[in-house]
């Protein structure tokens, strides 16, 4: 159960002046006392202790604020209409009516490259932009950085990197730097003005972004700790970085980032239709803008990633090289990674999944890694962006959870994560997942999926998940398969986390594919709650190849589903849907015709009481948008 100790005083994250003359003062009266008192041991001892006494007190009045707990925060002014979230308060480094206390600055990284990369190893050159706070000469500062492919990156028309990104970079320099920070942009190999190839997140990248994070660990401004944060490909970045166990390395904030880019794309063994050309398909153009410098981004992972993408929807799996192997990341942040992570996925996301995010914050629980999770009914995107996630969101989509959805509190969270984290000051943050349900409840939880719960098992074709229809028989036409439905609910249901679908399966050839949907229904309608999809040839999980004997075998398809967290409201029914392929997913290259066997397949749901757990209240929007959506 969740444990506030967010009331407790911190340390502030502001710049304060040194407080000579309050010291000055303070040793005058000192002096004046001792002075009058005779030189023995003891009282040197005891003014000793006054003296500590006193520096204490100072320092705590001079820096100390108090945070507001999570669950308290909805009481607090907080800028709720516009366009994104806001601190509560400005730091000091902010000038009269907001003037930039602030400059910016560009340079180039220098490290070396293994000569089989290709492009223009063995000299690799990473560019950067960094903006450092006015404070006081001598005064160090941790640094926040965004690293990733889109900085003055012609084909798809960006700003140059020394101007803020039009992603975080704006929301950091006004409301976090003048806290105390400084902020950076950082371009990926083969992007904007750094060199070599854009090789899609392999070695190369990974030894730029590195090179880079020790140098802004190392300048002379710098206090020697650096936070990574970003959405999407710039919320991979940070996870490469971990990799490492770079001592400069202090925090990272992945938001709907890769834990390894096969993870992006394929699942049980089936492929995303956009898979097969991902692999440099997509950003093989970056970099390459007609100069003399295009011949130093010709490497061979150019050829290998298409290839690799082709090759595994076609025969399954890696069919040579190590190319995924290469750009998978998370088993090395386990292994090496000695810093924190704030993860923070969208559940409904259509491009970087939940299952990024989910079990990946328990299985770094387990590793002893300090982490913090934040989990909502969003797609794509930010957790505090109104307008996108209702223009995002449909019913069974996100829709019932809007706008409770939207959290106008995010950028304090940000702030309160890195002062702790960066500036080493204040309270340790609260390390737990914020959970919202499909319906827009929040809840605090421990880990995630979560524990205590109680498992339910259906059987298929049994009386609680009866068969309704479509035969038993699965064919790869994308339209045909059995349907499954419960009885309506005689009492609200509440579950979560991944649930298990075991199905029990014979075929006509060694292949196949099975998709599996689940629908909340209610009076004729019905609205997606989860989906699940498994190529045959990967029936036991995992990226192992198997192979049975068709037709007379039968085999078990071990599925597990996206990430969800559900509320089923008494009345309704659960229905469940097997065809041969769904959502955006390629059919299987092995289609087959597979028949389901009912008996001894089931449906596996970690149910829980909603009576013991912690749900809160958070900051309402007032945006517009939100305003017309309110229940």
């Amino acid at each position: 159960m969740y444990q506030s100790t967010m009331s407790e005083a911190v340390f502030d994250a502001e710049i304060v002046e040194d407080g000579s003359s309050s010291k000055a003062s303070d040793s005058r009266s000192l002096n004046a006392v001792l002075g009058g008192t005779i030189a023995i041991a003891i009282v040197f001892l005891l003014m000793s202790k006054v003296i500590g006494t006193i520096v204490e007190e100072f320092t705590t009045d001079e820096s100390m604020v108090e945070y507001v707990p999570i669950e308290e925060r909805y009481k607090q002014d907080f800028v709720t209409d516009g366009s994104h979230s806001y601190i509560l308060e400005n730091g000091t480094l902010t000038g009269p009516e907001g003037a930039q206390l602030w400059s910016g600055t560009h340079h180039f990284v220098d490290f070396e490259l293994p000569i089989e990369e290709g492009g223009a190893a063995p000299n690799g050159k990473v560019s950067l932009a960094v903006w450092i706070p006015d404070v006081p000469e001598g005064t160090t500062v941790p640094v926040i950085a965004e690293f990733g492919p889109y900085f003055d990156e012609a084909s798809v028309e960006t700003p140059g990197i020394e101007e803020p990104g039009t992603w975080l970079g704006t929301m950091i320099l006004e409301q976090i730097v003048p806290h105390g920070f400084a902020f950076a942009q950082v371009s990926v190999m083969g992007t904007g003005r750094s060199n070599h190839c854009m090789d899609l997140m392999g070695t190369a990248e990974q030894l730029g972004v590195d090179a880079a994070v020790t140098w802004l660990g190392s300048q002379d401004w710098s206090n020697g700790n650096v936070g990574m944060i970003g959405k999407s490909y710039d919320g991979s970045t940070p996870w490469q970085a971990a990799m490492f166990g770079n001592e400069h390395l202090t925090t990272i904030v992945p938001i709907s980032g890769l834990i390894g880019v096969m993870e992006l794309m394929w699942r049980n063994g089936s492929s995303e239709a956009r898979a097969p050309i991902m692999h440099n398909g997509v950003y093989g153009s970056y970099g390459i803008d007609g100069d003399l410098e295009d011949a130093g981004n010709m490497c061979p992972d150019y050829l290998v990633g298409p290839a690799t993408g082709g090759a595994a929807w076609a025969w399954g799996s890696e069919a040579a090289g190590d190319y995924w192997g290469e750009r998978y990341f998370l088993d090395r942040v386990l292994e090496n990674y000695e810093g924190s992570v704030y993860l923070i996925q969208g559940m409904h996301d259509w491009n970087v999944d939940p299952h990024m995010a989910i079990p990946t914050i328990n299985r770094l629980y387990d590793a002893d890694i300090e982490a913090k999770g934040l989990f909502g009914q969003w797609d794509h995107d930010y957790p505090d962006r109104p307008q996108q996630m209702y223009d995002r969101s449909a019913d069974g989509r996100g829709r019932e959870a809007f706008p409770e959805m939207v959290r106008m509190d995010w950028m304090q969270d940000l702030l309160e994560w890195f002062t702790y984290y960066l500036k080493e000051v204040g309270p340790q943050p609260w390390l737990g997942v914020e959970i919202q349900s499909n319906q827009g409840d929040w809840r605090f939880e421990d880990r995630y999926p979560m524990s205590n719960t109680e498992e339910v098992w259906w059987e298929l074709g049994s009386t609680e998940l009866a068969a309704m229809g479509g035969g038993n028989t699965i064919r790869p036409d994308a339209s045909s398969g059995p349907v499954y439905e419960t009885p309506p609910l005689e009492e609200a249901l509440y579950f979560g986390g991944t649930p298990r679908l075991h199905v029990n399966v014979n075929t006509a050839t060694v292949g196949g594919q099975i998709y599996a949907l689940m629908e909340d229904c209610y009076e004729g309608t019905c609205i997606h709650i989860g989906h699940a999809i498994m190529d045959l040839r990967y029936h036991a999980g995992g990226s192992q190849e198997q192979s049975w004997t068709p037709i007379f075998e039968e085999i078990t398809a071990v599925m597990e589903f996206f990430p969800m967290d559900v509320e089923i409201d008494e009345g309704h029914t659960i229905r469940l849907t097997l065809r041969s392929t769904g959502e955006d997913y390629l059919p299987s290259a092995a289609s087959s015709v597979v028949n389901v066997i009912n008996a001894g397949s089931t449906l596996q749901l970690d149910t829980f009481d909603p009576e013991t757990r912690q749900y809160y209240e958070t900051v309402q929007c007032t945006a517009e948008i939100c305003l017309e959506h309110l229940d």
